[in-house]
């Protein structure tokens, strides 16, 4: 049995936890006192409470996000009628450092960490322990801890803590910097007010990171997922994290996969050259374009320049290997469907327009819904621009002034037959003349003949698409 569990509901089984990883690497001596239990949001619930209940650990930490909130609720109350011994609970990450206090998860906690945690809850463990030590008078923590960004030099990094099953089958996150230095609205980053914000850009020292990285590369890791939010900002930096990748690469017969977030209007020539490198396979790219409405995107306080970022994706597409997923947000203040679908046709022209008659990469474009982000500063058009949220996780808007809830029904019912037929290549799609109005007829279709966007038998799904296109 160990003191100290940590745990959270991964979305799926394939995302292994590195924020858990972290805070055990981080504790010190406690370290071997911990012990790390992931789940999955499609996991029974009866497997989580057993595996729980079997560990009964005295403290129980759990990392919070707004794609498993309702799952911990609906864990923690059901905790709540079968504890044998109830542990300490404490809740961290990015959904608890910004809910009001009032949230219904609260009372079922006794310590809420707002902010970066590895300090933190190395602290908060010591004294909760201490509390059960014969002649200690320990501190009484505040429920609410707020802490100030760590210092990234100065923490243990957790990639040891992966195991033989995550290297082998998961995807593996790691971070070679954390923070933001743009202010898009429905994102944290833009709060530049509070104790526990990291707006700024920090960067992991390099040499030592690479060393990680080399350690991971030995152990047989197949996919890193960089976390970064901005990978391409420093760019002399970038170039020296892809020249590692492209030689480790090149050495290994076995598969080896990177994914980056990429800020579309910074690709230098340098950066350029580097990713042409990048063999077919082997670099995929998260680019976020969000929208292409420069009015909008002045309004929510996004750096927007939509003919290099276009340029940038058509450059991609057509000069290098990488798997492209560009992004675009539905339901932003003031940008009705028109505007939404004229963005999506030149970002989907972009991706097809070639000199090649069979470009290099392959292209996904994954349409998200504005989500609500407890302290996102997006708040503020709330009235000017009749935006409402669903009050539940993940808090999407429901309509604008501009957008009516129907018209959200049906891009979210796009948004998922597009995944399901285009990204997924359900059947080759290569349609180079404006898309959005003839797709979202047939995501229509769709959505009336299923009834639902999931759980569709994909041959039946097939053959009503190539009878809509014939």
């Amino acid at each position: 049995m160990k003191e100290i569990l940590l745990t959270t509901i991964n979305a799926k089984w394939i995302h292994p936890s590195l924020a858990l990883r972290l805070l055990k690497a981080n504790l010190g001596p406690l370290e071997d006192s911990c012990e790390i239990i992931e789940f999955a949001l499609r996991q029974p619930l009866g497997e989580k409470l057993e595996a729980l209940l079997a560990a009964s650990p005295r403290i129980l930490g759990i990392s919070v996000s707004i794609w498993n909130h309702t799952a911990v609720v609906e864990l923690l109350e059901e905790l709540e009628k079968v504890w044998a011994a109830r542990p300490v609970v404490v809740l961290g990450g990015p959904e608890v450092s910004y809910l009001p206090p009032e949230a219904e998860i609260f009372p079922l906690a006794d310590y809420v960490i707002r902010g970066e945690g590895e300090t933190a809850f190395r602290v908060l463990c010591e004294e909760i322990l201490a509390a059960g030590k014969e002649g200690e008078t320990p501190r009484q923590p505040p429920k609410f801890i707020f802490t100030e960004p760590v210092k990234l030099d100065t923490i243990k990094s957790g990639y040891h803590l992966y195991t033989g099953e995550d290297l082998a089958k998961k995807l593996i996150y790691v971070e070679a910097s954390r923070g933001c230095p743009f202010n898009c609205e429905f994102c944290l980053s833009a709060v530049k007010e509070g104790q526990y914000t990291a707006g700024a850009v920090r960067e992991f020292p390099l040499e030592p990171f690479l060393a990680e990285m080399d350690a991971l590369v030995r152990r047989g890791v197949k996919t890193f997922k960089f976390l970064d939010r901005t990978f391409n900002l420093n760019i002399k930096r970038a170039l020296g994290i892809c020249d590692f990748f492209l030689e480790k690469i090149k050495q290994r017969e076995e598969p080896l996969v990177v994914h980056f977030e990429m800020v579309p209007s910074l690709f230098s020539d340098e950066l350029r050259e580097t990713l042409v490198r990048f063999p077919p396979g082997t670099l995929r790219l998260e680019i976020g374009i969000q929208t292409l409405n420069p009015e909008v995107s002045a309004r929510i306080g996004r750096r927007s320049n939509p003919e290099k970022e276009l340029e940038a994706i058509r450059f991609l597409r057509e000069k290098t290997n990488a798997v492209i997923h560009a992004d675009l947000i539905a339901g932003l203040p003031g940008e009705d469907i028109v505007s939404f679908a004229r963005g999506f046709d030149r970002l989907w022209l972009a991706l097809c327009e070639t000199e090649k008659p069979e470009p290099s990469s392959r292209t996904e474009i994954q349409l998200g819904i504005l989500k609500l982000l407890p302290g996102a500063p997006i708040s503020r058009h709330n009235e000017t621009f009749g935006m409402r949220y669903n009050a539940l996780p993940p808090y999407e808007v429901l309509e604008t002034s501009v957008m009516s809830a129907g018209d959200l029904q049906r891009i979210k019912n796009f948004a998922r037959f597009w995944e399901l037929i285009v990204n997924r290549g359900l059947v080759e799609f290569t349609e180079s003349k404006p898309v959005f109005e003839n797709f979202i007829v047939l995501s229509d279709r769709l959505s009336a003949h299923f009834g639902k966007n999931w759980g569709i038998d994909k041959d039946e799904l097939r053959e009503m698409v190539k009878s809509y296109f014939c």
